[in-house]
């Protein structure tokens, strides 16, 4: 859904002409230690807009581009909980989510040119409880693999989400309305 409504809003613009989903090669392997939260996660997101903006211009020099990174991290107690490798560590961490409040930030680059906007958007989420039995069937579809904490709220992983405080975008990974409304004043659209 982010991309589709992305590609339609940035087709408002002039000189946007079409919108594609570029991975980033980035090697997301920042010290934790050196950054809060908040700024870890839009560290990580600025290295994967750099990579793919430099990718980009020397593709094709003479074009423009709007290259937008973000980068989310589940964090609760002091730990940060990121994409867990291993059916243990997704285990592991969904067990410590389960029952408890944790909060969720996701970090948002746009580039545009020699314009560049950085923000982190949070998020409380709230878990219910889960049986072991229940955790390890989430598992097994394979979903927590790719998806920070190991959940994806708009997926399976909605099941174990009792509420939430916040943008239900930030915890997807892109927290739309901020991002259309950085786009806005990016472009010199008024904003109400």
């Amino acid at each position: 859904i982010g991309v589709s409504v992305i590609s339609v809003f940035l087709s408002r613009f002039q000189g946007v002409d079409r919108v594609i989903l570029c991975g980033s090669t980035f090697e997301e392997n920042l010290n934790p230690a050196k950054y809060s939260f908040e700024d870890y996660v839009a560290a990580t997101a600025h290295g994967k807009v750099q990579e793919v903006y430099e990718r980009l211009s020397k593709q094709d020099a003479d074009k423009s581009f709007v290259v937008i990174g973000a980068d989310t991290m589940v964090t609760m107690d002091g730990q940060m909980y990121g994409k867990p490798k291993t059916p243990e560590e997704a285990f592991e961490v969904l067990r410590k989510l389960m029952g408890k409040g944790h909060v969720v930030y996701t970090g948002v680059v746009i580039k545009h040119e020699e314009q560049e906007v950085r923000f982190t958007e949070s998020c409380k989420v709230y878990f219910g409880k889960a049986s072991d039995e229940q955790i390890q069937a989430y598992i097994d579809t394979g979903e927590p693999f790719d998806k920070a904490g190991g959940y994806g709220i708009q997926g399976l992983g909605g099941c174990f989400v009792e509420k939430i405080e916040g943008d239900y975008f930030t915890v997807v990974g892109l927290p739309i309305h901020r991002l259309s409304v950085e786009l806005c004043k990016m472009f010199g659209h008024e904003v109400r």
